[in-house]
């Protein structure tokens, strides 16, 4: 049986799908945006993989352990149905020169690895330039939200991501308009 790849929406956690919290680390302070089960079950009826990509220093900080970013993802799973395809996620401080740490490209690669994946029609979405930066290093397709940092981070981004947009949903809309 031959597979077909399919695109990817490479997504952000903190500030894009979940609001920003400083280290989110119990499942209490989890809040998922009113708009994200709607954007990602837009994704994932036009084909796309939902994959959600995310530093998370406060484990190689000692904030929190890797355990209890799992129950985050758990919550996130139950909250949105069970759509996330995958979470990968960087343990590592800023200055360890790790490969997965965005803007580097191993959580990208592991995700290429472990699916089909059509990086031609692939989106990398998020609040921050780090995000934008690891879709222009991907060679993809970006998109920023304003939710979370994207507000303030919008300006700094050169070139300037195909798409900046209020939310997640709005984000989703344009990408299927292409």
């Amino acid at each position: 049986m031959m597979t077909t790849s399919k695109p990817a929406a490479f997504i952000d956690r903190d500030g894009t799908l979940v609001e920003e919290v400083n280290f989110l680390c119990r499942v209490e302070d989890l809040s998922v945006f009113s708009f994200t089960a709607a954007a990602v079950n837009m994704l994932k009826d036009s084909g796309f993989l939902v994959i959600v990509v995310t530093n998370q220093s406060g484990i190689g900080r000692k904030i929190y352990d890797e355990a209890a970013m799992h129950s985050i993802h758990d919550e996130m799973q139950k909250q949105l149905g069970n759509t996330i395809d995958a979470f990968y996620f960087c343990p590592h401080l800023p200055d360890d020169g790790c490969s997965c740490r965005k803007p580097n490209l191993g959580m990208l690669e592991s995700a290429c690895r472990e699916f089909e994946i059509d990086l031609s029609r692939s989106w990398m979405i998020g609040d921050k330039k780090i995000d934008a930066e690891t879709g222009f290093n991907a060679g993809i397709r970006t998109a920023l939200v304003r939710t979370g940092y994207g507000s303030t981070h919008s300006s700094e981004i050169n070139p300037s991501p195909d798409i900046i947009a209020d939310d997640l949903l709005r984000v989703v809309e344009e990408i299927l308009r292409h």
